[in-house]
C-alpha cells in the first residue's frame, strides 16, 4: 500500500473552510450587503470593492483545492477500476476546474447579460452539470469497485441537495439562499470525500 500524500487528503476540507471563510468575510465587509437577498457571485462582480480578491479566494483558489481533491480520488483508483469509476472522477475534476472558472469569469453589476456575466453564469451551470455527472457514473462504477459504494452514496445525495437548491428550493425561498444551499452539497461533498474515499492501492 501507498501513503496518502496528506497535502492532497485535506486539500477537499480546506477547499470548503476557504469558500466559507471568503464569503462570510467579505460578506462583512461590503456595506449594504446582505447574505439572505445578495448572491455569493455579487461578492466578485466587476466594480465591487475587493471583487477581484474575493474571486481568488472564494472560486479560484477552492476550485483548485478542489481539483486537488479529485485528482487525488483518481490516483486512489486501482488499475482495473472499471471505467464509469475513471469517468467520475474526472467529471469531478472538471467541476472543481468549472468552480474555479466562476472566478476568473467574475459577474458584471453595470452589465449583468454582457459576455463576462453570460461565461460566469456558463461556469456555474458547468460546475452543476459535472457534479452532477460524476454522480450518476460513480454509482455506476462503484458496484464493481471495492471499498467504493459509500463515497458514491454520499456524491448522489449531494448532487440531489445541490441540483433541488439551485432549481427548485427557490420557489419557495430567496434565490440567493437557494444558491448557497447548492453550494452547500458541494461543500459536504469535499469534506466527506476526504473521510470515505478508499486509500490508495
Amino acid at each position: 500500500m501507498l501513503k496518502r500524500n496528506n497535502a492532497m487528503v485535506w486539500a477537499g476540507p480546506l477547499a470548503a473552510v476557504v469558500f466559507v471563510a471568503a464569503v462570510v468575510g467579505f460578506g462583512m465587509q461590503l456595506h449594504g450587503y446582505d447574505q439572505m437577498r445578495h448572491p455569493v457571485s455579487l461578492l466578485g462582480a466587476r466594480g465591487i470593492p475587493s471583487g477581484t480578491a474575493f474571486s481568488l479566494l472564494g472560486f479560484v483558489v477552492p476550485g483548485l483545492l478542489a481539483a486537488v481533491a479529485a485528482l487525488d480520488l483518481i490516483l486512489r483508483m486501482p488499475a482495473t477500476a472499471p471505467r464509469p469509476l475513471r469517468v467520475g472522477g474526472q467529471m469531478l475534476l472538471l467541476a472543481a476546474i468549472a468552480f474555479a472558472a466562476m472566478g476568473l469569469f467574475p459577474l458584471d453589476v453595470d452589465d449583468i447579460e454582457n459576455r463576462a456575466s453570460q461565461f460566469h453564469a456558463s461556469a456555474w451551470l458547468l460546475w452543476l452539470l459535472a457534479f452532477t455527472a460524476a454522480a450518476i457514473a460513480l454509482r455506476f462504477g462503484a458496484g464493481k469497485a471495492k471499498g467504493w459504494r459509500s463515497l458514491s452514496t454520499l456524491t448522489v445525495v449531494c448532487v440531489l441537495w445541490a441540483v433541488c437548491s439551485a432549481f427548485l428550493f427557490e420557489i419557495a425561498m430567496p434565490v440567493a439562499m437557494a444558491q448557497r444551499l447548492a453550494f452547500l452539497g458541494w461543500l459536504v461533498w469535499l469534506v466527506g470525500a476526504a473521510r470515505l474515499a478508499p486509500a490508495r492501492s
